[in-house]
């Protein structure tokens, strides 16, 4: 006899190749996806409701939306998923490495033989683990350079229009409207928003974002300042400023933004993209505007320095002014030298005329004395005597009219030998063009096409090439001859 199987009833029977009925066996065997459904719903009855504590590992967002990761503590592994439902009502962007705590159900998944946990809700696992969270995320941000010093931008000295973000419901808007009307009065533009709780970070991002999407000059004014501002609490209650989402919007501003979240010993990861951090609200207000009281304070010393400047040059040149004219001679001392020059020649003046008068008077007695009507009479006789010696001769106009005839006869051959038609007695012609033009060369000649020759007893007209003959030109008009000298009278020229 063979040795039993754990399926044997206890006879002595031979095991069997083929599987077989035996008397009393009233089951059937199970199928595999029998089986696993049994135990699906085994274990999610067992373990419907589960918090459980672990650090995540392979942390990875499928396309579809849903969340796979891992839980493991020093010793076990298992697996989960947040499906894409519950995936965004997380707080926080799960990382390898957070300790975390997931409430779910425990699941079995047939494809593998694995069971995992369903994970409904995931919160990290104490402060210390929020914290690593947020050491994690600003090494992440500070190497990308969202932190450096260089994306600073420098806040206005007296902004126009001030934008801030915060609740307005809390005391902190309160805070900074009555610190801004100590201080100077500006335009305040609220974009209100949740600080904490689900959908603050998508509030506080868009709100950024929104500012910097206004046109100048638009129905809403463009702020010049930005304030992101909550009121102090947890590092829980100021995680939304810790968010990525929120710091990104606030270091891509194109506005200057001033961070004033919490009080002075809380720091959030928005203080560090911010332009400015305050370490209250109500600082925040105090850095945008300056004292409107001091302005003016600073703004009348600035005039009253202005006056002092420009009348201290005044006051200097006086005081020099006094002290040269101190040195200067009085103004009768500086005429007396000319008033006595001006004596001396009023004197010599008044010698020189009387001086003159007298020399003048001699001259005129010298001249009388040979006026004198016997003297006149004499040099009249005189003078009668040469004119009564000179006579006209005849010769004397002879003379002259023979070479005054002579000229003539020479100027009379020089204008006959310049004459232009003198040489057309001896057989020579003048060629002119049709506009009366005067033609000197055969290639002009032929471009007039109509030509008139003048010879010496009359003119012709004449055509080169096909051209038609023009018409003869009238002959000149005889000169007038002057009439004849009257008898007994000749001719002077």
């Amino acid at each position: 006899m063979g040795a039993s199987t754990p399926y044997d009833s206890g006879d002595d029977a031979d095991p069997s190749l083929l599987a077989n009925s035996r008397p009393g066996d009233n089951s059937e065997p199970l199928s595999v996806t029998d089986l696993s459904r049994s135990l699906k719903r085994v274990v999610e009855d067992r373990f419907g409701f589960v918090r459980m504590r672990g650090e995540l590992s392979g942390v990875k967002r499928a396309a579809s939306g849903h969340l796979y990761c891992s839980l493991k503590d020093e010793k076990s592994v298992i697996d989960g998923v947040m499906w894409k439902s519950a995936a965004p009502r997380l707080a926080f962007l799960p990382e390898d490495g957070l300790d975390v705590i997931a409430t779910g159900k425990i699941t079995t998944y047939a494809g593998r033989s694995k069971y995992q946990i369903v994970i409904e809700r995931m919160e990290l696992a104490g402060e210390g683990a929020l914290l690593a969270l947020l050491e994690k995320t600003k090494a992440r941000l500070e190497a990308e350079g969202l932190f450096a010093p260089e994306r600073k931008k420098p806040l206005p000295f007296l902004p126009q229009v001030i934008g801030v973000v915060t609740s307005p419901t809390g005391a902190v808007i309160r805070d900074i409207l009555h610190r801004l009307h100590d201080r100077f009065p500006s335009r305040v533009i609220v974009w209100p928003v949740l600080v904490q709780g689900e959908g603050a970070k998508a509030q506080v991002s868009a709100a950024v974002r929104g500012f910097n999407a206004l046109e100048r000059g638009g129905s809403v004014p463009r702020p010049d300042l930005l304030i992101v501002a909550r009121g102090g609490g947890s590092i829980e209650d100021l995680w939304t400023f810790n968010e990525e989402e929120v710091v990104r919007a606030i270091a891509d501003s194109h506005i200057p933004v001033i961070s004033a979240v919490g009080h002075e010993t809380d720091t959030t990861l928005a203080d560090f993209a911010a332009d400015h951090r305050a370490p209250t609200p109500t600082a925040a207000a105090e850095r945008a505007v300056p004292v409107r009281a001091e302005l003016a304070a600073a703004i009348a010393d600035l005039g009253a320095r202005q006056m002092r400047c420009a009348s201290r040059p005044v006051a200097l040149g006086r005081e020099r002014l006094d002290a040269c004219a101190q040195r200067l001679p009085k103004p009768e001392t500086l005429l007396q030298p000319a008033a006595q020059a001006l004596d001396e020649a009023t004197e010599r003046q008044r010698r020189a005329l009387v001086d003159r008068v007298g020399v003048g008077r001699a001259a005129l007695d010298q001249v009388a004395a040979r006026l004198a009507p016997s003297t006149l009479r004499w040099r009249v006789a005189q003078a009668r005597e040469r004119l009564d010696a000179t006579r006209l001769a005849p010769a004397m106009l002879t003379s002259r009219l023979a070479r005054a005839g002579e000229r003539l006869d020479a100027g009379v051959t020089m204008l006959r030998s310049l004459d232009p038609r003198a040489p057309l007695k001896r057989g020579y012609a003048l060629v002119f063009g049709p506009e009366g033009e005067l033609v000197r060369s055969a290639g002009k000649a032929r471009e007039a096409g109509t030509l008139r020759l003048e010879f010496a007893d009359g003119q012709v007209s004449a055509t080169t090439g096909d051209s038609a003959p023009a018409p003869a030109a009238p002959p000149p008009k005889p000169r007038r001859k002057s009439p004849p000298p009257p008898p007994g009278q000749g001719d002077l020229f």
